[in-house]
């Protein structure tokens, strides 16, 4: 049976964006590949507030998460995390041995610029990384604030994973001073899974030609000057379907209008939040709630996959808490292509299923 997802990714993908995949293949060689994927660059610059240069990558968003850290790491790396997916890019550092220190708080709770500020105040670090939007706790971190801090820092490579955000929430690249800003397909950008993409920096690109052991798919450095040299093709087949749907999905992303997304975002977040506090409890700093998944506290401890089983039955789906918060909380996603209507329809069927 078809359910419309409401789980932080893969998230719903419209019909006509799923017809764009399935668009006839051409050669990854052509000219009509590089315009192709010179088209998706510049709209991206535009949706990210750049005039960085675009790299896109045939991965999940971890792919290029390993690759910036790898590739833009000469001395240490402070990776700040509020959840499994800030815990992950200090894994990542350490399988990599790139050298790292994880600074890590309590979940529900936000990754701080007074942290960064003291952190970065002792001078080991030339590279920090901060998860946006942590969809395991429904954090949002304060990157604006944190970017204020950054300034004080010019030498330090600041990365920022929006997987979960870009599209979804306004992030302005340059404005911040974001060195990397990296995102995927599947999130709010409400595509299929299997393509990620960021922003970078010349200041990152200097850093990665000095760092000797980059890798070799997600080496950033090589991304760049291949695309350079070769009009925006890129070293190895890229999936040309998921950029046939990306370009044709930009277009409609603009055709709404950012701020009006990024509207109805917020929109579908106070609901669900108003939903959670009356029915349940929210498990973020109720501050720092994301804008695209809140994580509710299951504080009447009901089974959340029985829940999801009905919910099921009736198209729908909702995603349990994540690792250590399973069962403890439940998360409903509201980005992409959703809108109030269909959270509206979801609260509904959970208040209607639960006797609420």
């Amino acid at each position: 049976m078809y359910k419309k997802l409401f789980i932080p990714g893969p998230t719903h993908v419209t019909e006509d964006v799923l017809q764009k995949m399935a668009t006839p293949m051409i050669g990854h060689r052509g000219k009509e590949a590089s315009n192709l994927q010179r088209s998706i660059s510049d709209k991206l610059r535009k949706l990210m507030s750049t005039k960085n240069e675009i790299l896109l990558s045939t991965s999940s968003g971890s792919g290029l998460m390993e690759g910036s850290i790898r590739s833009c790491t000469q001395k240490k790396a402070a990776v700040f995390s509020c959840g499994n997916f800030g815990n992950r890019w200090y894994d990542m550092a350490r399988d990599n041995n790139v050298p790292a220190d994880k600074f890590e708080v309590e979940w529900g709770l936000p990754n701080t610029a007074e942290s960064v500020d003291q952190v970065l105040a002792s001078g080991k670090y030339d590279l920090i990384t901060i998860t946006h939007n942590e969809t395991s706790s429904g954090i949002m971190n304060p990157v604006e604030e944190i970017a204020e801090v950054m300034k004080k820092y010019p030498k330090v490579i600041f990365c920022v994973d929006a997987v979960s955000s870009l599209g979804g929430t306004k992030i302005e690249v340059d404005k911040l001073g974001i060195d990397i800003c990296l995102t995927s397909s599947q999130k709010c950008l409400g595509l299929p899974p299997g393509l990620s993409l960021c922003s970078i920096s010349e200041k990152a690109l200097e850093a990665a030609r000095k760092v000797k052991f980059r890798g070799t798919y997600f080496d950033l450095l090589q991304l760049y000057e291949y695309i350079q040299k070769k009009d925006y093709q890129y070293p190895s087949t890229p999936s040309l379907s998921h950029m046939f749907a990306l370009d044709y999905q930009l277009d409609k992303i603009f055709e709404e209008g950012l701020e009006k997304r990024f509207a109805r975002h917020i929109e579908m977040a106070n609901f669900v939040r108003a939903w959670a506090k009356d029915k349940f409890a929210l498990f973020a700093q109720e501050e720092f709630a994301s804008n695209t998944v809140t994580c509710v506290k299951n504080i009447r401890e009901i089974n959340i996959g029985d829940l999801n089983k009905a919910l099921g039955e009736r198209g729908f789906m909702i995603s349990n808490g994540y690792g250590k918060l399973k069962e403890k909380t439940f998360r409903i996603a509201h980005m992409g292509e959703l809108t109030l209507s269909d959270i509206k329809e979801l609260l509904s069927n959970i208040d209607e299923i639960l006797g609420l």
